[in-house]
């Protein structure tokens, strides 16, 4: 049970939420997709004292929205979550169905609206940087949003540290909302983010949820050498974060093997120190978990609990270093620079 106590401000906000924030990328078709089973996930996070929900349109298609709207009205218990949301992934066939463009914002709030069965959204994250869209577009269609009171609070997610300030400038620039938090890829293996991202949100004052705690699974105990690997609709759709061929990735297969040694002889759960790491970052304030089943979610809960010594956080140091992501798929999102030649050329 997560104490009072333990509560975290996001950001500046005086908005308090739990240091576990219950994902719901996996409810539907991505993942568990009966809504009942769907509800008594949601019912037992709220239980154990989480108070901080996190989806977005993109995950089935709107799907887990919808299910975690109708498990909120069911159990009466909207007023007491902090619901957040996300838009930018494409929606649909039509280019326009898509992206950071106040066109497709003010549209597209509406649909989260619906689906969640709400009338307002506690926190509406853009989900990635869109290099088409100028961000005073953006946020400025985000300021209308909070003055007419659909949203609350702005954030992103999986910026990179320079398109965060300028976010931020751009804000102070105009008088915009400002965003109020980040949500970027954190785990053990995928430590990129201390170099420069985190610095950056502490020194603006912005919340930090970090997503994918147990690099896609990689720390779940299921990776291990010696052990058939499991073949994963994940796995499938990026293989590149999964093909064991590939030496980036056996560094991670490595790399589990010692933290699984270091987890047991901490007398914890390799789950649990995956977590409880990311949680004990000091400009983190919250991590995402996202269970597929309750029994997923009971494995995870426990990480609230741990508190890692500085002993084991220098045993991990000494394993995946500070700042160092074993491989570079893992950053969440790729620079369009690094992907197009012509963006590296003169013409």
């Amino acid at each position: 049970m997560i104490s009072v106590t333990e509560y975290r401000v996001l950001g500046r906000t005086g908005l308090k939420v739990s240091p576990l924030c219950l994902g719901a990328m996996m409810f539907g078709g991505w993942g568990e997709s009966d809504p009942a089973e769907c509800a008594k996930i949601i019912d037992r996070a709220l239980d154990s004292g989480i108070n901080f929900i996190d989806t977005a349109d993109v995950y089935a298609q709107g799907q887990s929205e919808e299910f975690v709207g109708q498990a909120l009205a069911k159990s009466g218990r909207r007023d007491d979550v902090v619901l957040a949301t996300k838009v930018h992934g494409a929606m649909g066939e039509d280019p326009n169905q898509r992206g950071n463009s106040r066109r497709w914002i003010i549209q597209e709030v509406e649909n989260s609206l619906r689906r969640l069965g709400t009338d307002w959204i506690d926190l509406y994250q853009i989900h990635r940087p869109d290099p088409a869209t100028d961000i005073e577009e953006t946020l400025g269609a985000l300021t209308d949003l909070v003055r007419q009171g659909k949203v609350r609070y702005i954030g992103s997610s999986t910026f990179p540290a320079h398109q965060v300030v300028e976010a931020q400038w751009a804000s102070e620039r105009r008088s915009l909302e400002r965003f109020v938090c980040e949500q970027p890829p954190y785990s053990l293996l995928a430590r990129g983010i201390e170099a420069d991202l985190l610095p950056v949100a502490e020194k603006y004052g912005m919340g930090v949820i970090v997503w994918s705690p147990l690099a896609g699974g990689w720390l779940s105990g299921r990776y291990r050498k010696g052990q058939e690997l499991p073949q994963t609709r994940r796995a499938s759709r990026l293989p590149e974060r999964y093909d064991l061929t590939k030496e980036v990735n056996q560094r991670k297969l490595d790399a589990v093997e010692q933290l699984a040694v270091l987890a047991e002889e901490a007398g914890v759960t390799l789950v649990e120190l995956a977590i409880a790491f990311t949680i004990r970052h000091r400009a983190v304030t919250s991590a995402i978990i996202g269970p597929r089943t309750l029994e997923h979610l009971e494995g995870q809960l426990t990480a609230a609990d741990v508190r890692l010594s500085d002993d084991v956080l220098d045993r991990i140091d000494e394993i995946v270093p500070p700042g160092v992501t074993l491989n570079p798929a893992d950053r969440g999102w790729q620079p369009p620079e690094l992907g197009d030649a012509g963006l590296r050329r003169r013409p």
